[in-house]
């Protein structure tokens, strides 16, 4: 555990200095470094809000210095403890912000039912207000009372600062590398153990340093430069400025560019195989030989046990909708696949998988296919079951919800494919599409070690369609994982706005126009909505939902009208006979839903 949460802490510090934090820092500065404007420094204490971040209205009396503010010379030598006070108050409110949303922030808006960027929503408004109130004296002093009204004596100005620490943690999200992924993980799902909190504290105390250098700085500034101190006023309206305008820049999300792609630092430290292994501890998962059993092996090796179902939520295709497990499955030969159903990886491997059901079945195979869902829609237990049934899957699936089995499984991919032979214990695992040849080879090589001298069929022949050279990457439209899209407006999240294509779109990049309405993992077309893609492929699919049609036109020719129903799926839009690139423009009708596109 030591070693982990030193490396939190130097993780986090090397978060605190990437540049994907450059939208925190200037509020930093601004507050750490404004001061309420009353009088001399060493004779007026500051006033809570007004001190830490410029709120409120000139004091109606002044106070001789007391302990709390070292004297300043006229040549501002020497730092006053209360400026040191509010750039280590303003720092600490984030810090403590920052790890209880990392570790509590989903189970708060679970039992509030809040939307999912309610507590940043919050963040910037709050932001946004206490820009207001360095503009605007009666906001400032409405936002000084609640401090003033704690204690008997007059607020020093930390409370204030601490306050709006606690602002900035909601909005402050660093270049997350494995660590904080990991602690997130925690937090989501209700795993939150004393490691998880040594490490979250580790890390957020790392990132907090160079942040309070900046605070610090700030402080000096405003002791050591004296026009600051004359302009005070002044001062403060330009910090009240430079909030609000950060508060708006957050909100339209115009840093998204950055902090996505701005490499973490930190990659190389967090993906050690020792520092790996301690962060499975972390979020509970599973350790298992699974992890190091070779993908490229074409031999049968020894894994170790198969983990069994864990967490399935239903089972489709057995007698009565009975649960198997890997005990009870003893002395068969069984292929575990993990997939779900709109994924066109999962969809070109499937008629493998179908065809060695079909042929071995009867010669002690099992095939189960472990569905655990991409998006929202393939947690519905009837669209699965109706997808399966259209993709021809007759063999047992087991609904994995939650993850549980694909946790226990430590796997990553769609397909991924775990053979397992009669004792139990897993041979052989293949991630991704292709080399179906070798899996079938030693599909049929356990086969005959269970059962010597069985005669099995000719060896099927199946075409393999995995696709070959370089594609477009899979371009997702929700906001959640939106990163090929090419605007000129920032995208509006969760309501309607009008966009407008690029004058130019880069390979690889989409563009909007018209009316859409962004979501977390789609977006819903609204008048006159309309898509580009610039793409290198052979095939072009894209999965929808709603209802509606969309109109395909590819480099400028209508190629066809595609009727959107039912349940949410994959629909293919484009076929070539080699890849190329091209131009894809989409028009639709009101209420359809697109997710995601993928490539062949």
């Amino acid at each position: 555990m030591v070693g982990l949460i030193l490396v939190g802490a130097i993780a986090g510090f090397l978060a605190g200095i990437s540049p994907c934090i450059l939208p925190v820092l200037p509020v930093v500065l601004v507050a750490s470094a404004t001061r309420y404007p009353g009088g001399p420094a060493a004779t007026i204490r500051p006033v809570a809000v007004a001190a830490a971040v410029g709120a409120g209205s000139t004091p109606a009396r002044t106070e001789p210095p007391d302990a709390s503010v070292a004297a300043v010379t006229h040549a501002g030598t020497r730092l006053p403890r209360a400026g040191l006070g509010r750039a280590l108050t303003v720092v600490g409110g984030l810090v403590v912000s920052f790890s209880l949303l990392i570790l509590a922030g989903s189970e708060v808006i679970s039992l509030l039912h809040l939307p999912q960027d309610a507590l940043r929503d919050g963040g910037i408004a709050l932001l946004a207000v206490v820009g207001l109130g360095y503009l605007i004296k009666p906001l400032g002093t409405l936002l000084e009372r609640p401090f003033a009204r704690v204690g008997v004596r007059r607020p020093n100005g930390r409370s204030g600062g601490f306050v709006l620490g606690l602002a900035l943690g909601v909005l402050y999200v660093p270049c997350a590398g494995p660590v904080l992924a990991a602690i997130t993980v925690v937090g989501a799902t209700h795993k939150v153990g004393t490691t998880a909190i040594f490490v979250t504290a580790a890390f957020a105390i790392g990132t907090a340093l160079p942040l309070l250098a900046v605070a610090l700085a700030g402080t000096q500034l405003s002791h050591r430069v004296g026009t600051l101190r004359r302009h005070g006023p002044l001062v403060r309206q330009v910090g009240g400025v430079i909030l609000v305008v950060m508060a708006v820049a957050i909100g339209l999300n115009l840093f998204q560019g950055l902090e996505r792609d701005v490499p973490s630092y930190s990659s190389a430290l967090q993906g050690s195989a020792k520092i790996r292994s301690e962060l499975n501890d972390l979020t509970g998962a599973r350790k298992t030989s699974l992890t190091k059993c070779s993908s490229t092996a074409t031999t049968l090796v020894n894994c170790g046990p198969a983990p069994d179902f864990k967490g399935i939520t239903a089972w489709l295709n057995t007698a009565d909708g009975r649960p198997l497990t890997i005990a009870g499955l003893r002395g068969k030969v069984v292929l575990v696949d993990f997939w779900t159903y709109s994924c066109i990886n999962c969809q070109r491997s499937l008629p493998h998988v179908e065809a060695w059901y079909r042929d071995y079945a009867k010669d002690g195979l099992v095939v189960v296919g472990v569905h655990t869902p991409e998006f929202a829609f393939e947690h519905v237990v009837s669209n699965v079951r109706a997808e399966a049934a259209a993709l021809g899957v007759r063999y047992p699936v087991a609904i994995d919800d939650d993850y549980a089995t694909w946790n226990a499984y430590d796997n990553e991919y769609w397909p991924a494919e775990y053979l397992i032979d009669a004792q139990g214990n897993v041979r052989h695992v293949s991630f991704g599409e292709g080399d179906y040849a070798t899996t079938e080879k030693l599909i049929r090589q356990l086969l005959q070690d269970a059962r010597p001298g069985l005669r099995l069929p000719a060896a099927t022949d199946v075409p393999n369609l995995t696709p070959a050279g370089e594609l477009s990457p899979e371009t997702y439209i929700g906001y959640q994982r939106l990163q090929y899209l090419d605007s000129p407006r920032a995208v509006a999240k969760d309501e309607p706005a009008q966009y407008q294509f690029p004058s130019t779109l880069p390979p690889g990049y989409m563009g909007l126009s018209g009316t859409w309405t962004i979501h977390a993992q789609e977006a819903t077309a609204g008048s006159k909505a309309q898509l580009e893609l610039s793409f290198l492929a052979k095939d072009v699919y894209l999965v929808m939902g709603g209802s509606g049609t969309v109109d395909v036109s590819i480099n400028g020719h209508h190629a066809e009208t595609v009727a959107v129903s039912g349940i949410p799926r994959l629909y293919t839009l484009y076929r070539a006979s080699s890849s190329k690139l091209g131009r894809l423009e989409l028009h639709f009708s009101a209420g359809v839903q697109p997710f995601d596109f993928t490539f062949g």
